[in-house]
């Protein structure tokens, strides 16, 4: 039995514009235990699948399952299996953080758990803030609770939406120590990030979406040899040649340049030279997630839409 199972998942909404398909088809199944990643550009509709999974959105089509429980039909089951971080700060401002702990616990039935409650509170950081009011806390602070709510019944399938998004880099350090030790455990966890350097380091498998697509669907290591090439790596401050920045991925003042092979590399430096490029920390090293991602985006078909869709209210 998966932990997840999505099939032929779709999703569609009617609006100004008329239909608009946000899933389409959408089948994929996360085994017990695994790491998984969701990984896709904004708007390719990660978070719907993750609010169909949640119960938060009704599917237009297909069946959602979590430990073999139908997200629709046997809601209150699959709910008490699922603890979801959203991406949204949302929580109530009137009770500590001890008390919206203990109150998140009894959504689920779950009582004298304080020693949990208390080893979630020191893993993610909140120790010294657990009689502290949640409308005192800063926003990374808010977000360490809305994991901590999420763990709070000690759910075998976990959910992360975009948890470190706008956080600092020691609550990420935090969190992912934290969430790994648990994956250890046995616990199962859906990650969707823009971070790809930790859905890289993190994730077993990783599925890509494309405007409700499934576009790739493998294991990480199999996507990075798959995609992978030799990446040439430098910073300038001048403009490529048009010939150059045409196959280049730059951001700011770093370009990275695409070689087959040495042969590649060396016809790509006497480019640069012969250009008369300024250019500073060059490094030769393999392709990574991002870069893979890109080229799977970039790849991906866009999905026409049908001429007649069923309608599913948002």
């Amino acid at each position: 039995m998966p932990a997840v199972s999505f099939q032929q998942v779709a999703k569609t909404y009617t609006g100004a514009r008329g239909l608009f398909r946000a899933l389409d088809a959408v089948s994929f199944d996360i085994p017990q235990g695994e790491f998984f990643g969701l990984l896709g550009p904004n708007g390719a509709g990660k978070t719907t699948l993750i609010s169909i999974l949640a119960g938060l959105a009704r599917p237009s089509g297909g069946r959602v399952t979590v430990m073999g429980h139908d997200v629709q039909r046997d809601a209150a089951a699959a709910r008490k299996v699922l603890g979801v971080v959203p991406q949204e700060l949302v929580f109530d401002p009137f009770f500590t953080v001890r008390e919206a702990l203990r109150i998140q616990s009894g959504y689920f039935g779950v009582r004298h758990n304080d020693a949990w409650i208390t080893e979630l509170l020191e893993h993610l950081g909140l120790a010294d803030k657990a009689d502290v009011n949640m409308r005192q806390l800063s926003g990374g602070m808010k977000r360490r609770v809305l994991v901590a709510q999420a763990l709070v019944h000690r759910p075998p399938v976990i959910v992360l939406d975009e948890p470190t998004a706008g956080v600092d880099v020691e609550l990420r350090q935090t969190l992912w120590a934290f969430i790994a030790r648990l994956n250890r455990e046995g616990h199962t966890v859906l990650l969707t990030t823009h971070y790809l350097e930790e859905a890289e380091a993190l994730c077993h498998r990783i599925g890509m979406l494309k405007q409700g697509k499934l576009v790739a669907l493998d294991r990480t290591a199999n996507l990075l040899s798959a995609t992978a090439s030799t990446m040439l790596r430098f910073k300038t401050d001048q403009a490529l040649p048009a010939a150059l920045a045409a196959q280049a991925r730059i951001t700011g003042r770093i370009v990275q340049l695409k070689a087959r092979d040495a042969a590649d590399v060396e016809r790509l430096l006497a480019a640069l030279r012969e250009a008369g490029m300024r250019i500073e920390d060059l490094e030769i090293g393999r392709a990574d997630l991002e870069d893979v991602f890109l080229e799977i985006m970039q790849a991906a078909s866009p999905l026409p839409l049908p001429a007649v869709l069923t309608e599913v209210a948002a």
